[in-house]
């Protein structure tokens, strides 16, 4: 008996896990069974109605039976007694699965009660006789024949005749007359599953079911949940607008907390699988998931851009950012080595691995699409987590298409799960007790409230922030260079990444710089991301230009001079863009501007008398993220480099990002957390360090004469 039930066991445990509908409420009882099929088919099952009291309750059942156990005794073959043998009969247990819909205040709620099922999932969905069931024509037709006597095998061979791929039986044909008999004729009643779309050109009939969030106009972004991109049940959606047009691109739901709960259980049940997965099969389906990329990068960058509105060059950078930081963390696998003492103690060894956490979840903002999430997810499924990514509701299709290409590439169901929203699901995602680590990269007064309510349930969080790059620059300084550095470092991505420069502290003489400075930025050309001459796009919202112009004026009515005015830019053929110009200010540091973030086109100048206020100027800003200097002389570099505070230090080059083997870094309010973002650095935040003491004893081992301290208690305790 008990070798038969660990034989069951671990036949459980190799079944791929087929999850259930995530729970929701649907306008009718007709959507609630829509949805839970189409969730089916999605993953290897079918659905159909097992009880029904149609206008309060419906209970749903997988239509496909699990384990043939035998009905008969077996026959004692050693009895004296002479026993006719006979066939051993078998019947097809009911799989245990059940769903239950109920109407509550005009709104069908659906429950799961038992989500396991007993068999494994159908590998072509099409093998299942309920697959394909009858169109309206084809039902009027049966009724036809049926009336003019056929039989129910004769029937299904004139319905083949005209349609080869029908994939329906005898019984089926006997359901509908059954339904003829009670006076039905509603088609829907006839089939489980939607009617199959046949590849013309493909020599095989295959079944392509289009899932709800693609037929809606605008498209609804999906959540990826278990393996299967679903749409979700809230009622409630943001539009994504187009920054250069303002027309809709798509809808992003805000995904329920029953939603949330549902990817947080398929990442939960999938860690055990995953973090057993041998790393370099992991290491494997990274490196496919990259060769993807790099073939889908024109679909990235145009999403990119059109969500975003970065132009085209500045979102393939975006994805190419990205593509290096993955093209490094495949070869971390080799630093998730742990550390190895022989023989500590007589017979005792001791070693250290590096072990995943388990569920983990990422918070993107919208200024890399792309170069965000591939900071965070990669990462931490090569070390064995699983990973729950919640994309900007302002710019999820970039995170959309890599959820795509990661399921493509071979990634287990459940490993990565997708959720939409905003503050709702942020506050569920930092309080949920499965979720042992989270990642974030935005502004300042996000990043802080999430590493204050995360950290406070005692997760691991990583939070980049309210990133500012300041620039010196010496009167020795090569000026071409340097004006070409500043000018695309200042207003490069229309100034919205954590990378630009938002300030320049020009020491000594100023106006030198200036007209040649405006010069160059005024030959820059505003136009739609999408434009191939374009060198600045739009920004991102209506709301962030108001901000920025907002800004912009205070900094005025405060003192600052206006050196270019961008504010009024109007872009022939996008009239109703969120367009700015490139905007300068002469200003002081005591004024708004420069302890403030702008997320946009704007460039401070300053002026310093010498080296040490320039450095004193920087150094007494919050944020501390980076700082460069443009000087030919190596002695002043050295002196810059040793003092400045700021923890990326740039010279002779505005962008002090460094490359993905060196961690991304950040000091006093531009980072809070545990450990900083990818390279090694993001491997640690990802793993524990676990320590083993293992000891075994031969039964003809002498005993131990001494155990260190620390283990003589350890071996009494088991002992």
């Amino acid at each position: 008996m008990m070798d038969i039930m660990s034989h069951m066991e671990s036949a459980d445990m190799l079944m791929p896990q087929m999850l259930p509908p995530p729970p929701g409420s649907f306008a009718d009882r007709e959507e609630l069974i829509q949805h839970a099929g189409d969730y089916a088919v999605s993953q290897g099952y079918i659905v159909t109605i097992k009880q029904s009291k149609k206008d309060k309750v419906v209970v749903l059942g997988c239509d496909r039976g699990g384990v043939y156990r035998d009905r008969r005794k077996p026959i004692d073959e050693s009895s004296a007694e002479h026993t006719r043998k006979r066939k051993s009969g078998s019947r097809l247990t009911n799989c245990p699965f059940e769903l239950v819909g109920k109407k509550d205040d005009d709104v069908w709620v659906l429950s799961v009660k038992n989500g396991m099922h007993n068999h494994e999932p159908i590998r072509d969905i099409s093998e299942h006789p309920a697959a394909r069931r009858f169109s309206e024509k084809e039902v009027m037709l049966i009724k036809e024949m049926t009336d003019a006597g056929l039989k129910p095998r004769q029937i299904i061979k004139r319905l083949k005749q005209s349609n080869p791929e029908i994939l329906s039986t005898s019984k089926n044909v006997y359901n509908v007359k059954a339904k003829f008999r009670r006076g039905s004729l509603t088609v829907r009643n006839y089939k489980s599953l939607r009617l199959p779309k046949v590849d013309a050109v493909s020599s095989q009939a295959s079944i392509i079911i289009e899932p709800s969030w693609k037929q809606r106009n605008p498209p609804r972004v999906p959540n990826l949940i278990g393996g299967s991109f679903v749409d979700s049940q809230s009622f409630v959606s943001i539009d994504v607008n187009n920054p250069a047009t303002q027309h809709i691109v798509s809808q992003v739901p805000l995904t329920t907390g029953e939603e949330l709960r549902a990817a947080v259980f398929a990442a939960k049940q999938a860690f055990p699988l995953w973090r057993d997965t041998p790393v370099s099969t992991r290491q494997h389906i990274m490196l496919k998931l990259l060769d993807l990329i790099r073939r889908d990068i024109d679909k990235i960058a145009l999403s990119i851009s059109t969500e975003h509105g970065k132009i085209l060059k500045e979102a393939y950078g975006d994805v190419q950012r990205g593509i290096e930081a993955m093209e490094h963390i495949c070869g971390l696998t080799t630093s998730q080595m742990g550390d190895f003492t022989s023989n500590v103690s007589s017979g005792v060894d001791t070693f250290s691995i590096r072990a995943p956490l388990g569920v983990c979840a990422g918070i993107c903002s919208h200024h890399f699409p792309a170069m965000v999430p591939l900071w965070m997810f990669p990462i931490s499924l090569i070390c064995g987590n699983t990973f729950i990514l919640k994309p900007s509701e302002k710019a999820p299709g970039a995170s959309i298409v890599l959820a795509e290409l990661a399921m493509e590439a071979g990634l287990t169901p459940g490993v990565l799960n997708v959720v939409h929203g905003n503050n709702d699901i942020i506050n569920s995602m930092c309080d949920d007790d499965d979720i042992k680590a989270i990642s974030y990269v935005g502004s300042k007064t996000d990043g802080m409230y999430i590493y204050a309510r995360a950290s406070a349930r005692g997760k691991r969080v990583q939070t980049n922030v309210g990133a500012k790059n300041v620039a010196v620059v010496m009167p020795d300084a090569r000026f071409d260079s340097t004006l070409h550095a500043l000018v695309s470092a200042g207003f490069g991505a229309v100034g919205q990444k954590c990378t630009s420069l938002s300030a320049v502290i020009f020491v000594g003489c100023l106006e030198q710089w200036e007209n040649i400075l405006v010069e160059r930025v005024q030959a820059l050309k505003v136009k739609a991301g999408t434009e191939p001459d374009a060198d600045l796009g739009p920004v991102i919202s209506k709301q962030v230009k108001a901000q920025i112009c907002n800004l912009i004026q205070i900094s005025l009515d405060n003192g600052a001079r206006l050196v270019l005015d961008g504010r009024h830019v109007v872009v022939s053929g996008y009239e109703h863009g969120n367009f700015l110009g490139p905007t300068i200010l002469d200003i002081t540091s005591n004024l708004a501007c420069y302890k403030d973030e702008i997320s946009g086109p704007v460039l401070l100048l300053m002026q310093a008398v010498c080296l040490e206020q320039a450095i004193h100027l920087i150094n007494s800003d919050r944020s501390g993220s980076g700082a460069s200097i443009f000087t030919t002389s190596g002695l002043v570099a050295r002196k810059f480099q040793t003092e400045v505070e700021a923890t990326q230090v740039g010279i002779n080059v505005t962008l002090p990002s460094p490359l993905p083997n060196f961690s991304v870094t950040g000091a006093r309010e531009s980072f809070a957390g545990d450990q900083i973002f990818y390279g090694k650095a993001g491997l640690h935040f990802y793993t524990q360090v676990k320590t083993v003491t293992q000891q075994w004893r031969d039964a003809q081992a002498p005993q131990m004469d001494y155990l260190p301290p620390a283990l003589e208690t350890m071996a009494m305790t088991h002992n």
